[in-house]
């Protein structure tokens, strides 16, 4: 069994790796480019299709509580995905079956790449039926207003602690732990900011994570601690998503890692 000191030590030395990892954020020149797809896997077999309703989906060993709800059935098939990268960010489009969901909206003046990686899997404005924002940061949010307007049908969703903050043309819903959006999971992961979310395809095994986590080198790093408000529940959140199942990691910043990522996650917390 941990002891106090242990777990203790272990949250210190999580955090001093953090630091020296994600410490120094080098900005660089915004360029507007759309990535390849990513088509995600459907679920493993024999998996019941649904989706935890505190928040987190358990890994194989890790047992639900007693008192958890049914959520609503998750579709049959996962999401596909494209990385919108405009060099400092990155926003991604979520696609099921003619319909998407934009998850963050980079800087101000992102609309056309956003736009533009919608065309690159057969969509255009019309088939966004939903905006998720991670969290308030401007880097995140600079284009939520032209999207919105770009996508009339669209509702656009963040965490309720960041929702003042935010200034978009239409009213946004608040999004809560466990949440079902378009067949997504949300995941409540305060720290980052009080608001910050995570969405989950727990279908195709798929987590966008915002600011919650990042990459560099092919390799997962925690929150930047220089723009992250409360480091320690932060660390929280990066323990509950590593209680997540899936195999493929979306970053505002850095990389994505499309094999692998949850027993990354793993690693970060081990101090490896």
């Amino acid at each position: 069994m941990t002891t106090a000191r242990e777990a203790s030590l272990a949250r210190r030395t999580f955090l001093a790796r953090v630091a020296r990892v994600s410490g120094g954020l080098i900005v660089v020149g915004i360029a507007g480019c759309v990535s390849g797809v990513s088509t995600s896997a459907p679920g493993s077999p024999g998996s019941s299709g649904t989706a935890a309703p505190t928040g987190a989906t358990p890994r194989s060993d890790q047992s639900p509580s007693a008192d958890n709800q049914t959520a609503p059935p998750a579709p049959r098939d996962g999401v596909a995905w494209a990385r919108v990268n405009f060099g400092v960010v990155s926003a991604y489009v979520l696609a099921r079956a003619g319909e998407a969901a934009v998850v963050d909206t980079g800087v101000a003046g992102s609309d056309d790449e956003i736009a533009a990686a919608l065309a690159s899997i057969g969509l255009d404005w019309g088939a966004v039926g939903h905006v998720i924002l991670t969290h308030r940061h401007s880097d995140h949010v600079g284009s939520v207003a032209a999207v919105l307007e770009a996508a009339p049908n669209a509702t656009g969703y963040a965490g309720a602690a960041d929702l003042a903050s935010i200034r978009a043309p239409r009213a946004l819903r608040a999004v809560a732990d466990g949440d079902i959006v378009f067949g997504l999971q949300i995941v409540a992961t305060p720290g980052h900011t009080a608001g910050h979310v995570s969405v989950l395809d727990p279908v195709g095994g798929i987590l966008v994570a915002g600011d919650a986590l990042n990459t560099s080198g092919g390799v997962v790093t925690g929150p930047n601690p220089s723009f992250t408000a409360d480091m320690e529940l932060a660390f929280a959140s990066v323990e509950k998503l590593a209680a997540l199942s899936f195999e493929t990691l979306l970053v505002g910043h850095g990389d994505p890692i499309e094999v692998g990522a949850s027993a990354m996650v793993d690693d970060l917390l081990a101090g490896g």
